[in-house]
This record gives C-alpha cells, structure tokens and sequence, in this order.
C-alpha cells in the first residue's frame, strides 16, 4: 500500500513560483508512476504532469496548459516527488493532488489509472 503526502501549496501573486512536494511511503516507489492533478472549484480533476521510469530513466509528460511552466521531478531515491510551478496565472488555481500507479498505462492523463491518492494541498494564485 502506497501512501502520499502533499505539501507545499500555499498563496502566491500571478507570475510567482511554487514547488510542491509528494512524500511516498510503503513499497519501493522507484518504478511507480506518479502523477499531478489539480481540481479547480465546481471543475473536473484533470491531468498536470506524470513521471515514469523508462530504461533506467525517467519520462516526464505534461498538460498542454502547464508546459514550460511545470517542472516534475524526483530525488534520488525516487520518494519524493517534486513538482515546480513557475510564471503561475489565476486560473492555476486548485487543489493539487499527487497519485500513483502501479504500472504505466497509455491513459496516464486519466485520473482512473491511478491507484493511489494523496489527500490534496490547495494553491491559490491570486492576480
């Protein structure tokens, strides 16, 4: 079992940066794919970015929205997982989560391939 813990959220001016962090505990979470979501009020939760490991490597794919903005990245041992927001705008808004899969599928910007979920940590970018 798989447990995840966001932190790092917060209030910030448009164009500001924020780096979030989602802490894994239980089984070796190297091979694991994580994702972001965000959910905005009264909106779907949608896709951010997801990181995978590939050939000793790891991927990273993003939302269209949040390309060139949002960096996701992990520490070494692969436990923590970062995800850092810069030139933030309002409609960035949401509460972020971070979730992980136990394995990779081609429908990672689905939240339905995702196994596990951490409770949330809300961003507000105010303008």
């Amino acid at each position: 079992q798989v447990q995840l813990v966001e932190s790092g959220g917060g209030l910030v001016q448009a164009g500001g940066s924020l780096r979030l962090s989602c802490a894994a505990s239980g089984p070796p979470f190297s091979n694991v794919v994580v994702g972001w979501f965000r959910q905005a009020p009264g909106k779907e939760r949608e896709f951010v970015a997801a990181s995978r490991r590939s050939g000793g490597i790891y991927l990273s794919y993003y939302a269209d929205s949040v390309k060139g903005r949002f960096t996701i990245s992990r520490d070494n041992a692969g436990n923590t997982v970062y995800l850092q927001m810069s030139s933030l705008k309002p409609d960035d808004t949401a509460v972020y989560y971070c979730a992980a899969a136990s394995r990779y599928s081609s429908t990672y910007r689905l939240k339905e391939s995702y196994d596990y979920w951490g409770q949330g940590t809300q961003v507000t970018v105010s303008s």
